[in-house]
């Protein structure tokens, strides 16, 4: 089970002892004498030692005070109670145990093997499990070759068996087993490695070639059962033996057994049987769920079927009697016997199949279905949507691995989560950890999940020896980029919702990808989505954006704001749109940032639209030259009017129907930049001023309100209407441009004060007139004017005849 025992360590480094060094042999304690053996039967044993014996060896009841403590005044052996009784060994029936001494000294082992290699505790089953493993694994090698080995046609299986009520774990196996004297060389000696010196002969005799899929060289892999135990067992028949032998050793001593198996019951075919007697505190790993658990966390693909011993039901009708009284009237009461059935549930315990689940990272890509990839998705990380993508490759060279990476169909894990369990790694099919914080993936990608499985790295692996590993180095830069070619082939489906769904749920992930990892630049870039002037609020790869580019168009451009509103109606568009230039809108906080970051694209520089000197490629450089001079003095006349508010005043080239915008600096903040620093609580103030005082005011000599300000200028410069004036236009244009005023009430005010003056000149010209005609036709306080009355007169009838 143990495999030869190739989990060992380093005599000097875990003891630094001088034997170890020197050459001692591992199982004496004299560098001068034989290995020393004490036999139950020798006459040269001390009465008290073999009193004490007898005592650790007769049967305990539990509850019992028998088992008492007993101390030597030079030789301090203690004579340790455990409550099992699976621990009674009736010495009469026992072969003669000889004693043999450590090469090094297992306190200071146990110390390193608890602060140095391992982090928790329920690692030890990993390690006993990936044990038997290797014994199963030998042997299965072995006897292509010698097929005598498994002539007594034991199947190969690793079989786990727990007694929680007095904290015993069994795990047997039936590889390849041990002899006395591998006993002795395996565990006695610390620094022997039973797997690595069977690969080194594999080498040496040159059939290194063929793939023996040994876990080893991890480590010592064996002692971690004192992790949890104060005693252990390990009961191994081998092949080329015909007797089985019994090891056992203590946590807190310096020496242990070796004897020979009688007791009939005891005996197995071939193989190793090692029981752990729990540590009291740690009697929970005892439990039947939790060792089934720590199977399916730790071992769930190992290449042989492991079994748990579980508590199983099943249903079935049993019958009742249920007595009825007669009916009254009879002479006599009488008692019928009517026959009902009830369901009961009738509990047995059987072996169970633990590692159901095939690493199909294993098998090839082509050879593993659609279906079969979800179904192991589903299964490793608990969902219930299939993902969007999945990637299964293999790596060869300077570093080997296999790997399958997912993408999620639905974001659990938020942009600022550091720490995620998406990646779960393995060494030889046995988990290792799934807890990283960028080790393996940069945070940007922490989305991904997926397995891999590495045959360089050690089992016994810790952050610290990830964070300076040199494999680990390598292997990141081969997940990150097959992480990209599976996104891209997302974004290159012809299911364009697909990708819409990724962006949705990840698009944040990938702009900080921008801002955190400069090397995947060209991988990135690709892969963001942005709205545009001409993309009717359909996001836009910049694959599109260069294709749709003018011929005579150089740069990319862009403009950031707070929404899509205020990116469509800015006045920094007016000359883009006349030349039909398509202009990205930056209404996410982080792509402003993420594009600046980025500074070019298949050779093509990004431009803010709304900073200064923006070249369009349209320079006249005469009319130009005559507009200067025009507008100079005017240009003059508003820095001083403006002062420190901005850096200079320009004639604009961005601006068809506005009459003035400000711009920022080329090395400043923009204004949806200066909005975002703004609200940061812990923004630099300080810093903060500087930049804003390195705003551009640019003027358009072709609208009517500048054509008046320039007239203003050389006609009466003093004029307060006209000072006034220049004020306003300036504040406006940091609303427009999507800046903040600085005193927004005092701006309120000035178009409040502009308002009134031109409504009342406007409504008040038209008011007077129509007085003035009321006036006139109801004078006030006239007086009463008098009427004539005219009486007709009378015509004689006879005249008019």
């Amino acid at each position: 089970m143990l495999g030869a025992s190739r989990r060992s360590v380093c005599a000097a480094a875990a003891a630094g002892v001088a034997s170890a060094v020197s050459g001692d042999s591992p199982v004496s304690s004299s560098s001068s004498a034989p290995p020393r053996s004490v036999i139950n039967g020798d006459p040269g044993v001390p009465q008290l030692q073999k009193r004490l014996l007898s005592v650790l060896a007769a049967p305990k009841l539990i509850g019992t005070d028998n088992a008492a403590s007993l101390k030597l005044k030079e030789g301090s052996l203690i004579g340790r109670r455990y409550e099992s009784s699976a621990a009674a060994v009736d010495s009469s029936d026992t072969a003669p145990a000889e004693k043999y001494e450590y090469q090094a000294e297992v306190n200071r082992l146990m110390d390193l093997i608890v602060h140095s290699l391992y982090s928790n505790k329920e690692v030890f089953l990993r390690e006993l499990v990936s044990n038997a493993s290797d014994a199963l694994d030998k042997l299965r090698y072995l006897s292509v070759t010698d097929p005598d080995l498994i002539k007594d046609g034991a199947g190969l299986d690793i079989r786990i068996q727990t007694d929680k009520d007095n904290g015993i774990i069994t795990i047997t196996d039936t590889g390849i087993g041990m002899t006395r004297q591998e006993l002795v060389d395996s565990l006695g000696t610390i620094a022997s490695s039973g797997t690595a010196k069977f690969l080194k002969a594999l080498k040496e005799s040159q059939e290194a070639g063929v793939d023996s899929n040994l876990i080893g060289q991890f480590g010592v892999g064996f002692y971690s059962a004192f992790l949890v135990s104060d005693k252990v067992a390990v009961s191994t028949k081998s092949p080329k033996s015909d007797k089985q032998y019994v090891w056992e050793g203590e946590a807190e001593s310096s020496s242990y057994t070796i004897r020979e198996e009688t007791d009939p019951e005891k005996l197995i075919p071939r193989g190793t049987r090692l029981t752990l007697y729990l540590k009291r505190e740690d009697k929970g790993f005892a439990h039947p769920e939790k060792i089934q658990k720590l199977v399916k966390n730790y071992s769930q693909f190992v290449s042989f079927p492991i079994y748990t011993w579980q508590e199983k039901g099943y249903t079935k009708e049993v019958e009742v009697d249920e007595p009825v009284e007669a009916k009254e009237g009879d002479d006599e009461t009488k008692t019928e016997v009517k026959k009902k059935t009830k369901t009961v549930v009738e509990k047995y315990w059987d072996w169970e199949l633990t590692n159901e689940t095939q690493p199909i990272w294993l098998r090839n890509p082509r050879e593993v279905s659609t279906e079969e990839y979800n179904e192991f998705y589903k299964k490793t990380f608990n969902e219930y949507m299939d993902p969007l993508a999945s990637s299964h490759f293999t790596t060869e060279g300077e570093v080997e691995f296999r790997s399958i990476l997912y993408v999620p169909a639905t974001k659990k894990e938020d942009i600022t989560d550091r720490k995620t369990k998406n990646i779960r790694l393995y060494v030889k099919r046995v988990f290792i950890s799934d807890d990283f914080d960028g080790e393996l993936f940069p945070r940007y990608l922490s989305f991904v999940r997926g397995v891999v499985d590495s045959n360089d790295l050690p089992l016994n692996v810790s952050r610290e020896i990830l964070q300076e590993s040199r494999i680990v180095r390598i292997m990141r830069k081969r997940l990150v980029r097959k992480a990209f070619d599976m996104i891209l082939g997302i974004s290159c489906s012809e299911n364009r919702d697909d990708y819409e769904r990724f962006w949705e749920n990840y698009g944040k992930f990938l702009k900080l990808g921008c801002m955190e990892d400069k090397e995947n630049h060209k991988r990135i870039a690709p892969l963001l989505r942005f709205f545009s002037s001409q993309s009717n609020e359909e996001l836009i790869s910049l694959d599109e954006y260069v294709e749709n580019m003018k011929p005579e168009q150089k740069d990319i451009y862009y403009i950031a704001a707070d929404s899509l509103s205020s990116a469509k109606h800015a006045p920094f568009l007016e000359k883009l749109n006349e030349k039909e230039y398509e202009v990205l809108f930056l209404v996410d906080p982080m792509d402003e940032v993420s594009v600046t970051n980025l500074k070019s694209y298949k050779d093509k520089h990004f431009v803010d639209i709304s900073k200064e000197d923006l070249d369009l490629g349209d320079k006249n450089e005469e009319r130009e030259k005559e507009i200067k001079q025009e507008y100079s003095q005017t240009c003059d006349w508003i820095k001083k009017r403006l002062g420190d508010k901005v850096a200079r005043v320009d004639i604009s080239n961005r601006l068809s129907s506005s009459p003035c915008v400000l711009v920022a600096a080329k090395f400043g903040w923009s204004a949806n930049m200066e909005r975002l620093m703004r609200a940061q609580s812990m923004g630099d103030m300080s810093s903060l001023d500087f930049m804003r005082s390195r705003k551009v005011f640019e003027i358009n000599p072709e609208h009517e309100i500048i054509k008046g300000l320039n007239a203003a200028c050389r006609t009466n410069p003093d004029d307060p209407e006209a000072l006034k004036a220049i004020d306003i236009l300036f504040e406006t244009s940091m609303i427009s441009s999507g800046f903040t005023p600085d005193n927004p009430a005092e701006l309120s005010g000035k178009i409040y004060e502009m308002m009134s003056t031109a409504m009342a000149s406007k409504w008040s010209s038209h008011a007077q007139p129509a007085e003035m005609n009321l006036q006139q036709a109801s004078p006030v306080n006239s007086e009463p004017i008098e009427a004539e009355v005219i009486e007709p007169e009378l015509v004689d009838e006879s005249q008019k005849k």
